[in-house]
């Protein structure tokens, strides 16, 4: 069939690819560059990990929302001035973590996505001969002390019910691991099934072209809608003109949200603004991605230099970025990193970006209420690099009418 793939993003990528091993002809619609700075896939935290598993939401979280409304400063922060239009998101969001129950059925649900996700990359930069973008070095959990890590004892309990498993490293331990860490660290978890991406730019620009070479063609510009006709999927409208198609697949991250309503879904998608912070040539930091438990945030060894990932901001998609979230994870890092230079003495790459992020914390996979030639895949929230090949068989097997491989009851668009 003749489908179209709408976003290049990570999760694109890998469904144009799926859908060519399928032998079906692909066209890509992508308005930016493919790996660029526009996409959530170019600035997240570069991990691939199992463990996250852990939903934004959990219980009791609902006493906190004064203190995220009132601290500019908290890893999560929402600007009070869109309260109201976020509100129904918000309700939704402290409904879905109101129980340990609900939390346990998102953890389980994440998990199908992420249980094989390290090899699934693995394989998928082995097939564009790329294997050295894909590192599995595991995935360091820094405390400092013991105690610290017990507090965060509904966390792990999720990893462990969906059966990751770790190994804990004392103060020794882990001064072996990375020895620039503050030893105000003094007690880790090492995760050692996790990986991460060295150049997730690259990496996707690379599948894309990839996608390109097997046949399938990319097409700039812009999707504002769908031709119909009797019910049935005729073409893709965009700013350049009507593509004609078969099926189309909807992988357009935070911007899929207006084209599922067209076709009969009000999705509750928001944007959960990340910040990042790359500081080339770094000459003290982590050999290995580390997250230090005080600071929420990954420190992630990249080709273009340590890499601060973190920080979740509430607010409208065309608000202006608030780079003082970068200033932030810098002065952690240097708190966790003794030897990095202090401010002004550094070179430092600072990037915003949409995750595309649904109140339940679990993506949309599925077909269009009112027309089962579209395709869902996105809504992917904190875990779209980490599941993005996984998303993409799911997708191309919905394309194609095959049984997917794994239950999609949990991201069903009708749940909402």
């Amino acid at each position: 069939m003749k489908v179209i793939v709408i976003g290049a993003g990570i999760v694109g990528a890998c469904t144009a690819l799926e859908l060519l091993r399928d032998g079906h002809e692909v066209t890509i619609i992508e308005a930016g560059e493919p790996g660029g700075r526009q996409a959530a896939s170019y600035g997240h935290g570069c991990w691939i990990s199992p463990a996250s598993v852990v939903p934004m939401s959990t219980p009791g979280l609902w006493k906190q929302v004064p203190g995220y409304l009132l601290n500019p400063d908290g890893p999560l922060v929402i600007r009070w001035q869109h309260i109201f239009k976020l509100l129904p998101w918000l309700t939704r969001f402290l409904m879905a973590g109101s129980t340990l129950a609900k939390v346990e059925r998102t953890a389980k649900a994440l998990s199908t996505l992420l249980k094989d996700s390290p090899e699934r990359h693995i394989a998928l930069a082995q097939s564009i001969e790329q294997p050295e973008l894909i590192r599995r070095e595991g995935l360091l959990y820094a405390y400092p002390d013991r105690s610290a890590f017990e507090r965060e004892k509904l966390a792990w309990h999720l990893r462990q019910l969906t059966g990751l498993r770790w190994q804990e490293l004392d103060e020794l331990g882990i001064k072996n691991r990375e020895p620039a860490l503050s030893s105000h660290y003094r007690f880790g978890i090492l995760a050692e099934a996790g990986a991460h991406c060295i150049d997730p730019s690259h990496y996707v620009a690379s599948l894309v072209a990839e996608a390109v070479a097997r046949g399938a063609r990319v097409i700039k510009a812009k999707a504002t809608g769908f031709s119909m006709q009797g019910g049935n999927l005729q073409a893709v409208k965009t700013d350049r003109g009507d593509i004609a198609c078969d099926r189309t697949v909807i992988t357009a991250g935070v911007w899929s949200k207006a084209l599922a309503r067209m076709v009969g879904d009000r999705i509750p998608l928001e944007s959960e603004r990340g910040y990042h912070g790359v500081i080339s040539a770094p000459v003290s930091g982590p050999a290995h991605p580390v997250m230090p438990s005080d600071g929420k945030m990954a420190n992630t060894p990249t080709v273009q230099g340590l890499r601060l990932s973190g920080q979740v901001e509430l607010a409208t998609v065309d608000t202006p970025p608030n780079w003082k979230r970068v200033d932030i994870l810098l002065d952690h890092a240097r708190k966790t990193y003794s030897g990095l230079p202090q401010a002004g003495e550094i070179a430092v790459d600072r990037w915003m970006g949409h995750r595309p992020s649904t109140p339940d914390g679990l993506p949309v996979i599925g077909k269009a209420s009112r027309c089962e030639q579209v395709i869902y895949a996105f809504g992917h929230g904190h875990v779209g690099f980490a599941s993005g090949p996984i998303s993409g068989r799911l997708a191309a097997d919905l394309v194609s009418g095959k049984p997917p491989e794994r239950d999609l009851k949990p991201f069903s668009p009708q749940r909402f």
